[in-house]
């Protein structure tokens, strides 16, 4: 399993791709995938990267059967993948592979959940909530995988661009109510693309962050949640191929946070 994370450390961000693991002798299972996640943490801890989140893939069950994916995975967000909109009009999509976007929902952390919360308390965990983008990347060719593979390759995580905050404060039942029933439209250069809606990930963002709290729990080598972590909970519309010179935005209904756009170059 060390030498999977080795051989994800050297080709990540180059834009290269290899064989799925779940392909070669002996295969891989989802719970050594996962202990390939730690270890491949561990690598990049130990070259100076630093750990500031998780994302969540695979919520979104509309996808599952264009990936063969049937349940959510995660993966790690460093601070390396991470980019304020409001100070980053662009992205580069140079050293990524097969790059998609995804429109998403992302938590601020205050405090560490634990498995046992229901929604409602759960949001008492968090601080912020944003509309981002993540943008995903296959590092196995023609995006064919098992989900074992997913994992290893830390949720096939590529970027994560966040937008405005905004804070929960004393609105937090206005919150979880909207978090329950919004929509958006992922749009390339003005044209849409795809419709999603909250439900879409696993019946809403709060539902996906549960999820997670409760994978977590179950994980005997990465650590649960903490305090100033950020989630970032799934795809509300389909992954997306993305290309130079295009700009995605979206247009968000029924959920008091801004729209966001980017450029890729």
């Amino acid at each position: 399993m060390s030498g999977i994370a080795d051989e994800i450390l050297r080709i990540t961000g180059g834009g290269r791709q290899i064989s799925p693991f779940s392909s070669r002798p002996g295969g891989l299972s989802l719970s050594d995938a996962y202990r390939v996640t730690a270890m491949l943490n561990r690598k990049r801890e130990e070259r100076g990267e630093k750990r500031v989140g998780r994302k969540i893939g695979f919520t979104n069950r509309t996808i599952w059967e264009e990936y063969k994916v049937y349940a959510p995975v995660w993966g790690y967000v460093y601070e390396s993948t991470l980019h304020d909109l409001s100070n980053t009009a662009s992205l580069s999509l140079a050293g990524l592979a097969e790059p998609r976007i995804e429109p998403e929902i992302v938590f601020g952390l205050t405090g560490a959940p634990d498995p046992e919360m229901d929604e409602a308390a759960l949001l008492s965990c968090v601080e912020w909530v944003a509309h981002g983008f993540e943008i995903v990347q296959s590092i196995f060719p023609g995006w064919k995988f098992a989900a074992a593979d997913t994992v290893a390759a830390n949720g096939v995580h590529g970027a994560l661009l966040i937008g405005p905050k905004q804070q929960i404060g004393l609105r937090a039942p206005e919150w979880r109510k909207a978090l329950s029933a919004f929509e958006v439209d992922l749009l390339c250069d003005g044209r849409v693309m795809d419709h999603g809606h909250s439900a879409n990930v696993l019946d809403g963002p709060l539902s996906a962050l549960r999820h997670l709290v409760k994978l977590l729990a179950c994980d005997p080598v990465n650590p649960a949640l903490g305090q100033g972590e950020i989630v970032t909970t799934g795809t509300l519309t389909r992954a997306m191929p993305v290309a130079r010179g295009e700009i995605w935005s979206t247009a968000l209904q029924g959920l008091p946070l801004e729209p966001i756009a980017l450029r890729f170059d």
